[in-house]
């Protein structure tokens, strides 16, 4: 049974890659990614080797300086706090630290939601006696200058409970995933697999198994100049049932308001639907979408339309998307064609082409021809 279907599957591959219509394009792609995973491969390889270096040079520091305890110069405490301020404070640069035979004072602006845990993470700092406190709190920004922009902080937190892991700790987790994979029950190999995925996607764990919001998804973005006036441009893309015309998975388009139902061709010619409505349109300059809460694929997404000086249009799309089983999902639809990121090029391209030219493309989903008869 087992040869009969390694005989198939080698059958099957033969006929994919040695296809005289599109074998060498096939053989060509497949070469390229094969290429670029190794790129990938050697360059995690190299991050991960550097990261783990820097990380036990630091442990060993750590160790020296446990173990030789003693008085800390005014600079190097400064450092320290410093160096804590970029972990609480969303605005550090707007604080000032002052330090003075083991005390430190801090002044500056600063929110009042920050000021707790700041003060708490500067007094554990080795080598401070004592803080004073002498920051101007805020409760909003204002119109604090110093308080403008700015990254949220969530102070120090265990690496595993952060959405982005170090290469060091991604390689620690994904040894013991593999290991509970190869050698663990049932459970443990489940548990084993959704840590070595966790590895080496460094994706949270919503966003692999499709539990998540559509921004924290996959993302694509693609521009393209279209050589006709933004009013025609944009009058195309607002009518949502052109789409099945230039798009080659869209098969159909039903539009109610500012709501609209598609059917698209999935992984293995499955269909897959939802329901989209439009949260923001501009006239000749913006149409913004999401999916309702009930649809099969969660995603948003958002159209640009700039006017060019030679009177064209430059067309910016934008498309954040959580598929069924989230990463997973994407990785099988992209083996089985069905993959936004190739797909989108190939669409933009029918697009600009149909409305350059006026004929639209015969392998679009529903061909006009095809509606005609």
């Amino acid at each position: 049974m087992n040869r009969i279907l390694f005989t198939a599957a080698a059958g099957a591959l033969a006929m994919y890659f040695l296809d005289p219509q599109g074998g060498r394009r096939r053989r060509v792609r497949t070469r390229d990614k094969a290429e670029h995973v190794a790129r990938r491969i050697r360059d995690a390889y190299d991050v991960t080797l550097r990261d783990t270096r820097h990380r036990a040079m630091g442990i060993k520091a750590m160790g020296r300086r446990i173990l030789r305890r003693g008085p800390v110069d005014d600079e190097t405490l400064a450092g320290r706090v410093r160096a804590v301020l970029g972990r609480y404070v969303s605005h550090p640069h707007a604080i000032e630290v002052t330090v003075s035979d083991g005390e430190v004072g801090l002044a500056g602006p600063i929110l009042a939601h920050e000021v707790p845990g700041l003060m708490r993470a500067v007094k554990h700092v080795d080598g401070v006696r004592r803080v004073s406190n002498q920051l101007v709190v805020h409760k909003e920004p204002g119109n604090v200058s110093s308080l403008q922009g700015g990254v949220p902080r969530r102070g120090a937190r265990f690496e595993l409970l952060q959405d982005n892991w170090s290469p060091a700790a991604r390689l620690a987790v994904g040894s013991v995933g593999l290991a509970l994979l190869l050698r663990g029950g049932i459970l443990s190999r489940l548990g084993g697999a959704a840590l070595l995925a966790r590895a080496i996607t460094n994706l949270d764990f919503a966003t692999l198994f499709g539990t998540g919001e559509p921004e924290d998804g996959i993302e694509v973005q693609k521009t393209i100049r279209v050589n006709a006036p933004v009013d025609q441009v944009f009058a195309f893309w607002s009518d949502y049932e052109n789409f099945p015309h230039f798009m080659s998975k869209v098969r159909d388009v039903h539009v109610a308001g500012n709501r609209s139902h598609w059917v698209v061709r999935g992984p293995a010619g499955i269909d897959v639907e939802w329901t989209s409505e439009v949260v923001c349109m501009e006239p000749n300059a913006l149409i913004a979408w999401r999916s309702t809460p009930d649809s099969e694929v969660k995603h948003e997404g958002e159209v640009h339309f700039e006017p060019t000086e030679d009177g064209g249009t430059r067309v910016t799309v934008r498309l954040s998307y959580l598929p069924p089983a989230g990463a997973f999902g994407h990785a099988v639809a992209s083996l089985l064609g069905a993959d936004p990121k190739s797909e989108m090029d190939a669409d933009l391209m029918r697009m600009k082409t149909m409305i350059e030219t006026g004929k639209p493309p015969h392998d679009a989903a529903q061909p006009v021809e095809k509606l005609a008869s």
